[in-house]
């Protein structure tokens, strides 16, 4: 059947020519093409205010981000056949970066597969869909897979929270073979294990590696205190490379016992202890006991999801980062992260400016960190360029 047309209002074509391919509902004509005339999920033929076709995309009526173009042209439909060509293409930079089969595999918008998360574990490829137009094609999906990476399971984890704005229901579900609670991979040669079916989010973190792979650098024979650890992808890492000592601080029991478990695969069960609770709290406790770590690892969840988060998630930033600094010792060093894409690269320096100076101290950035080439920025959507992470040797005042 012949594809309906989508029609923007002059002008709204501009971002699109330049690269970005999200079409917000206000750009959208609707007088001659109403939104409320498609389903959710069907795919459209974008075109201009003139007329000219831009390509397709496919379309929720329902949400801000209407529409997600996918093919810049009229020929390329969003099926079976394109998914599989996407998928090589996602593979062949994957190929060049990593010399194992551990890496975030499809990155939405960056790998031309928007409303689409697939992170792999060797053989297992975990999948996350977050839009309606990716939602029908489940059974595309699970095929492409198949037939590029022959894999040993496939699971679902649709259960992120933008499902609940695209209209569609969260679950999780095996869509191929089997997938064990726990699934083995490896990063920067330390092998580990990740709860994807219970975990946050896939299961792993991927996006920090190479800031990982400049942590081990700094942590041969060092105490090393892991804030906000989830099941220990920093402090694990670091014992791996020969730390003295890794406290692991995280609110989630299950999350801990998996760090545990991650200690015991790289035999430093004896150089490693867990604390269960909130790292604001668990911080003043540390403090209250007197103790100094000469690392400290602060990698936190996204303390700003929105713009209109901007202020409080900023005094989060800078409560977590001064409570940080006070438990490096003397020369010790603070990696400072920040997945929040509405915090600035600028501003995380301004506060870790502030916060040390508020302690009478000298932060000295040494170096820093951005997200690795499983997860690729799209130049057009600043969105893709949200990990920061800066390395921080922390002096006394002279």
């Amino acid at each position: 059947m012949p594809l309906q047309q989508l029609r923007l209002n002059a002008g709204a074509d501009k971002r699109l020519r330049g690269g970005h391919v999200w079409i917000y509902s206000n750009e959208v004509n609707t007088k001659e093409t109403p939104l409320k005339q498609f389903e959710p999920g069907e795919q459209v033929v974008v075109e201009s205010a003139g007329g000219k076709a831009l390509g397709l995309a496919y379309i929720n009526p329902n949400t801000l981000i209407c529409g997600r173009l996918f093919s810049r042209t009229v020929k390329t439909p969003l099926d079976r056949s394109l998914i599989v060509h996407r998928l090589n293409i996602a593979l062949s930079l994957r190929e060049a970066c990593f010399d194992k089969p551990c890496y975030r595999l499809v990155f939405g918008d960056s790998d031309g597969l928007s409303g689409l998360v697939i992170d792999r574990f060797f053989d297992i490829f975990v999948v996350q869909i977050s839009t309606a137009g990716m939602e029908l094609l489940k059974e595309d999906i699970v095929a492409a897979i198949e037939k590029v990476f022959k894999p040993q399971g496939i699971l679902f984890r649709n259960d992120g929270k933008m499902r609940q704005t695209e209209g569609l229901e969260s679950y999780s579900e095996v869509a191929f073979g089997e997938v064990p609670e726990l699934v083995p991979f490896e990063e920067n040669g330390v092998p580990f294990v990740a709860p994807v079916h219970k975990g946050q989010k896939t299961g792993w973190f991927y996006d920090h590696r190479l800031n990982r792979a400049r942590m081990q650098q700094h942590v041969q024979g060092k105490r090393v205190l892991d804030l906000f650890s989830y099941i220990g992808g920093w402090g694990v890492q670091a014992l791996a490379a020969g730390a003295d000592h890794v406290t692991c601080l995280d609110a989630s029991e299950f999350a801990l016992d998996v760090a545990d478990e991650n200690a015991r695969l790289n035999d430093a069960s004896d150089r490693f202890q867990t604390l269960h609770g909130d790292a604001f709290n668990g911080c003043k406790m540390l403090l209250e006991e007197d103790e100094k770590f000469d690392v400290v690892i602060l990698d936190p969840p996204g303390f700003i999801q929105k713009r209109k988060d901007i202020r409080n998630g900023e005094q989060a930033y800078k409560r977590m980062n001064q409570l940080a600094m006070r438990l490096v010792a003397k020369n010790g060093i603070l990696i400072s992260a920040s997945c929040s894409m509405h915090l600035q690269r600028e501003r995380l320096v301004d506060i870790i400016r502030s916060e040390s100076r508020a302690l009478d101290r000298q932060a000295q950035i040494f170096d820093q960190g951005h997200q690795g080439g499983d997860h690729p920025v799209h130049p057009a959507i600043p969105e893709t360029d949200y990990l920061k992470s800066y390395f921080v040797r922390m002096l006394p005042v002279s």
